[in-house]
């Protein structure tokens, strides 16, 4: 089958499609390279598996040759980092929300046969209470998670209004090798060099759930029966002071956690309700949900 993955050369997006070639897709990447980065997937254009479009999901005629011939379209491509989003919110907002339009129309008219998007923890803000089910409130506090709840917002409506069959999922903090400025590898790259770890408040309770779960529920969202978003987590809280000293160890440095100020326009609780990933995705939660650690840290140092 036809498959495009918009965002393809990104750190989930690459992830997923190693995962596709190796079940013999014929896969397309759309990808800016603005986070992408071509050595993540070269190894499968030069194959031949993989054929890459550099250009943007806001350029509506690229899309739409991009998209041409596709039974499945993932949408991945997104302005991915919550203080990214806050530092730029024009090219957030025209990417996450304009550009998740362009995908949805493409898509549409030519005739896709599901869109699966990706969406965030984030759409629920600060939640009132942990585990958070897929029903409850949906409150954004940032721009980024604004923007993923106005693509949810879009893709229902594109469903009512053309048929177009879309998967939510809804992603809690996934990490895993080839990710970059989010806290795991920025804390792994310290803790190597013997510096100190920043922690913005230290209150932070959130789940992680390692990359190749994230492509287990993403490449189950391609053929399971659509009844609504469903959370992708762990379903467990990790202490982000624990996880801290988790590294520190780890590393085996002189390293110790810096306490700043916290940021306002984070969200500082977070653990999903995984039932609904259990019932309608089939994938079961890791017992550990920093399993991949080890393998995270080992990619960082082999970097350096």
């Amino acid at each position: 089958m036809r498959v495009l993955v918009t965002g393809g050369a990104g750190f989930v997006g690459s992830h997923l499609v190693d995962a596709l070639v190796d079940r013999g897709d014929n896969v397309v990447v759309l990808d800016n390279l603005r986070r992408g980065r071509i050595e993540h997937i070269d190894h499968h254009i030069k194959s031949g598996a993989v054929a890459l479009i550099t250009g943007d999901i806001r350029d509506e005629e690229l899309l739409s040759r991009a998209i041409e011939g596709a039974g499945l379209v993932y949408h991945l491509a997104a302005q991915s980092n919550v203080m990214g989003a806050v530092q730029d919110m024009d090219y957030s907002f025209t990417t996450n929300v304009i550009g998740t339009y362009n995908v949805l129309k493409a898509a549409s008219a030519a005739g896709v046969r599901r869109l699966v998007f990706s969406s965030s923890r984030e759409v629920y803000g600060d939640p009132d209470r942990i585990p958070v089910r897929e029903d409850a409130p949906l409150a954004a506090k940032n721009p980024y998670g604004a923007s993923k709840l106005a693509g949810e917002a879009y893709c229902r409506v594109w469903y009512a209004a053309t048929g177009l069959d879309c998967m939510i999922l809804r992603f809690a903090n996934v990490y895993g090798p080839r990710d970059r400025d989010r806290v795991i590898p920025i804390w792994l790259q310290r803790a190597s060099d013997g510096e100190d770890l920043e922690v913005y408040g230290g209150r932070q309770i959130l789940d992680f759930i390692s990359v190749g779960h994230a492509v287990d529920a993403l490449l189950a969202a391609a053929t399971c029966a659509n009844e609504g978003a469903v959370n992708v987590g762990s379903g467990k809280g990790t202490q982000i002071l624990d996880l801290g000293q988790r590294i520190i160890g780890m590393a085996r440095a002189g390293s110790t956690l810096r306490i700043l100020p916290e940021r306002g326009i984070e969200v500082v609780r977070f653990v999903a309700d995984v039932d609904r990933m259990r019932s309608v995705l089939g994938i079961e939660p890791p017992a550990d949900p920093l399993c991949a650690l080890d393998t995270v840290a080992t990619a960082v140092v082999t970097r350096v």
